[in-house]
């Protein structure tokens, strides 16, 4: 089952994502803040780190960055309702997708599905 690290700092987003993914059939674990999530990073495997870019103590690029040092098979996605953070993102994490709220919860799960259905294909 794919794992998926969650971290968004908004309480109702976080859940409402979670719960969505989980429902879509992935293993979810959510925190609300990117020095939450490092250290989950470092513990234990996931096949993605979903974040928000905004959050207070580690945003989500430093979080990326962070990542990408202590997990480098982990994929990146960014969630974020700001413009030119998104522009930040593409600049700085050039390999990670950014998706940009609002967004429907379907389109989600068909970005997260399209990350790992090329994986598979990459695979064969």
């Amino acid at each position: 089952m794919i794992r998926i690290l969650l971290a968004e700092d908004e309480e109702a987003m976080r859940t409402y994502l979670a719960r969505a993914l989980q429902n879509a059939g992935y293993d979810v674990v959510a925190v609300d803040r990117g020095t939450a999530a490092l250290p989950l990073l470092v513990q234990e495997e996931f096949d993605l780190l979903l974040s928000d870019i905004v959050m207070p103590e580690m945003d989500g690029i430093e979080l990326a960055q962070r990542c990408a040092e202590v997990s480098p098979k982990t994929k990146v996605m960014f969630i974020t309702g700001f413009a030119a953070v998104t522009l930040k993102a593409s600049r700085e994490a050039p390999q990670a997708k950014v998706l940009s709220k609002p967004f429907h919860l379907k389109d989600l799960v068909l970005e997260v599905e399209r990350i790992f259905g090329q994986q598979a294909q990459a695979s064969i």
